[in-house]
């Protein structure tokens, strides 16, 4: 569904301001309905980081056109953090939204 309202929103004629605030408010929700709050949020679970551990760490690839479709494909294929099922049961396209919004800051 999230998926969904995300390409919606780039076809909505609006600013770029209001749809990057219409984008980040689908893909935190997107990740509080996908469960990664339960280890990423405040508390985390365990050793997991948070999402703005995540959001400061990934920074570095805002400027990098394809991080958030390399990114996805590492997580999902168990590379970035190890196997973890839930990372590997995420659609490639609500992965790619997922890391576009921490690359972007998690807000």
């Amino acid at each position: 569904m999230m998926y969904r309202m995300a390409r919606l929103c780039r076809l909505l004629p609006v600013s770029g301001f209001a749809m990057a605030c219409l984008l980040a408010q689908a893909s935190s929700q997107l990740a509080l309905e996908k469960g990664c709050s339960g280890c990423h949020g405040e508390p985390p679970r365990r050793s997991a980081p948070t999402f703005a551990q995540l959001a400061a760490d990934y920074a570095r690839y805002r400027e990098q056109v394809g991080a958030p479709r390399k990114l996805a494909d590492k997580l999902r294929e168990g590379s970035l953090f190890g196997h973890i099922a839930a990372h590997e049961r995420i659609s490639q396209e609500e992965c790619e939204i997922l890391m576009r919004w921490l690359i972007d800051g998690a807000r």
